[in-house]
């Protein structure tokens, strides 16, 4: 007897059913997460995937009601959704390549040309039968899933995300444990480098952290030229290269880095000594420690969309509903910076309150563009900091650097006497850029705002002290450490061999 010929008939019947164009409507979405699974959180996917499916559904049903046969209805949803849903792909890859062919015109009538050969296609040669079709649509979802799915790791949040780890079970928290503040400042260039660059003094900032009793290492360099490793390094204490066996000049592979990164050694040792995690929303989701005991979020959808819908819309036909005024992307993508770097600040207060002793890991993405906010706080477009390929002139990221910088100044000084206000215990506060700016010599791009507010323990401090030996020297000297001080080196690395190495030198004095 045969027990695989009622789940066969089964099969049969429902692949016989033209459900494709459902799963043709959902594919579009989930392939856009998968390529960007690092980058964006996959709950940002659930509205537009819905949108997309229920688009899709009625798309499907109408075309019924006018060929009034499903096969047909169906296979011409189906293709008019790819025309629908790839426009937006063809568009961004004819403007990255032509610089002065005005294509657009000619894409439209090309895509409308098409749109009417599909429809005479459906009606004299749609397929009779919807299984080649109902196999294909599903294939392409289960692969999208897949490749989403293979980027979740398993293991609890009180872990580490890399092999070699420096962490330390012997480390002790004292009587009355400091609050320990990181704040990544992203892209904060050092004094000279400002002044040399920009023209930009910034002394008066400087000086305003050394009266409140702040380290400022004047010669302080990166260990690595892209945040990710920067402060994956920063916050394992260790470089790279002897972090993960993973990191190896040939990978391109980030899994790991990223793991790495949120479970790091530095977390690990807080964690262990029972301090409370604070964490911040980024917008980036490889950045994110969105599993810390307090995680802060902007409301959803204070801007109306997530920049995951801002992103599909720009792939798709309906990009030129911000030509209609109908939604500004850019804006969009505006408020929410806004609201993350705004949120900060507003915290602070309540952070400093808590009973417990708290490692607040606070990643602002400013004064790195995009540029959203004037000098004294007012909001800026940020459209208006790039050209029509969404490039940044130099003239044009300079302003907005300048303005976004003056403005986090303010911000953080202000930050800064509230934590020293609300403190019993006084905190360890570190200020840090993860790299310098763009469009700047290799060399330069390494020379970093470092700053350390560590009570009675400033002497250990030194002009060039770079990232990896920050929490070295925190555990030393208020937990019991026994950590080696490391070699203060900077590397290079290009994209897409992030890991493949090569030293630059500091030539401060």
């Amino acid at each position: 007897m045969n027990y695989f010929k009622p789940i066969q008939k089964t099969l049969n019947k429902w692949f016989a059913v033209p459900w494709y164009p459902i799963l043709f409507g959902a594919y579009p979405v989930l392939a856009l997460m998968a390529v960007n699974v690092g980058q964006i959180k996959l709950e940002a996917g659930w509205r537009p995937l819905i949108v997309c499916v229920v688009f899709a559904g009625i798309l499907f049903l109408l075309l019924r009601l006018i060929l009034r046969d499903w096969n047909r209805a169906a296979f011409l949803s189906a293709l008019w959704m790819a025309l629908f849903f790839s426009y937006g792909h063809v568009y961004i890859l004819l403007t990255e390549k032509t610089k002065d062919f005005d294509f657009e015109q000619w894409l439209l009538i090309g895509w409308l040309a098409l749109a009417i050969a599909f429809l005479v296609w459906a009606i004299k040669r749609s397929p009779s039968s919807p299984a080649a079709l109902n196999v294909i649509a599903l294939g392409l979802v289960v692969t999208s899933l897949w490749q989403t799915s293979s980027e979740v790791r398993s293991g609890g949040v009180h872990r580490v995300g890399a092999e070699n780890a420096p962490v330390d079970e012997n480390l002790a928290r004292p009587e009355n444990p400091p609050d320990v503040y990181y704040f990544i400042l992203d892209s904060y260039a050092r004094e000279d480098l400002l002044k040399r660059a920009y023209g930009y003094d910034n002394s008066a900032f400087i000086e305003s952290l050394r009266e409140r009793g702040f380290y400022v290492a004047q010669c302080s360099q990166a260990n690595y030229i892209r945040t990710e490793l920067s402060v994956g390094s920063s916050l394992n204490m260790e470089y790279l290269q002897d972090l993960d066996p993973s990191f190896t000049p040939d990978s391109i592979k980030r899994r790991v880095l990223w793991d790495s990164y949120k479970y790091s050694a530095v977390r690990y040792n807080f964690e262990t000594l029972g301090y409370k995690t604070i964490a911040f929303a980024t917008g980036f989701a490889w950045s994110e420690l969105d599993d810390a005991d307090v995680f802060y979020t902007p409301p959803p959808l204070s801007a109306g969309m997530t920049e995951f819908e801002t992103l599909l819309l720009d792939t798709t036909l309906a990009r030129y509903a911000q030509n209609f005024g109908w939604v500004d992307t850019d804006e969009v993508i505006g408020q929410n910076f806004r609201d993350r770097t705004l949120l900060v600040f507003d915290s602070m207060d309540d952070i400093a309150r808590m009973p417990e002793p708290t490692f607040a890991y606070v990643h602002l993405i400013s004064p790195h563009p995009p540029f959203v906010f004037g000098p004294d706080g007012e909001y800026t477009h940020p459209a208006d900091f790039w050209n029509g390929k969404k490039q940044y002139p130099a003239e044009l990221y300079a302003k907005g650097y300048q303005n976004q910088l003056t403005f986090l100044n303010q911000k953080l000084l202000t930050t800064i006497d509230t934590l020293l206000a609300e403190s019993d215990t006084p905190p360890i506060i570190v200020l840090q850029g993860d790299h310098g700016p763009w469009l700047q010599p290799r060399d330069r791009r390494m020379w970093i705002l470092n700053a350390y507010y560590l009570p009675q323990q400033q002497e250990k401090l030194f002009s060039t002290i770079t990232p990896v030996n920050t929490f070295r020297i925190i555990f030393n000297s208020y937990f019991g450490g026994n950590y080696d001080m490391l070699p203060n080196v900077s590397y290079f690395s290009p994209v897409p061999k992030l890991y493949d190495f090569s030293e630059v030198k500091n030539n401060c004095k």
